[in-house]
């Protein structure tokens, strides 16, 4: 069975080299970039009073403060967002020639 969505939500890590999640909603986002950047940052890298905050804050289910205070930690920014999914559904072809000739593109300088 194949479920359709209109949207989904996506963050851009920008660390070196940059990485991309994918979610079918902000609270499954948030809840993997708690397990995949907070919970995987070695302890010994993290001084203490931050690592407890991030401890506790995973611990409590309190997502979005585990993933800030990882950015505050790692000044490493994330970018979050939520895109529409275009489908084949949204390319009316009988009509794709005459709506082109109305883009801008098409239109004289």
């Amino acid at each position: 069975m194949v479920v359709s969505r209109s949207h989904v939500a996506c963050a851009v890590v920008h660390d070196d080299p940059p990485v991309l999640f994918l979610a079918e909603d902000l609270d499954v986002l948030h809840w993997t970039l708690a397990l995949d950047l907070v919970a995987r940052t070695y302890s010994k890298r993290v001084p203490e009073g931050e690592r407890s905050a991030l401890r506790t804050a995973l611990l409590e289910e309190r997502w979005g403060d585990a993933v800030l205070g990882w950015i505050r930690h790692t000044g490493i920014a994330v970018d979050v967002y939520t895109e529409r999914v275009a489908t084949a559904d949204d390319v009316p072809s009988d009509l794709i020639g005459a709506q082109l000739q109305f883009a801008p593109l098409f239109q004289e300088a």
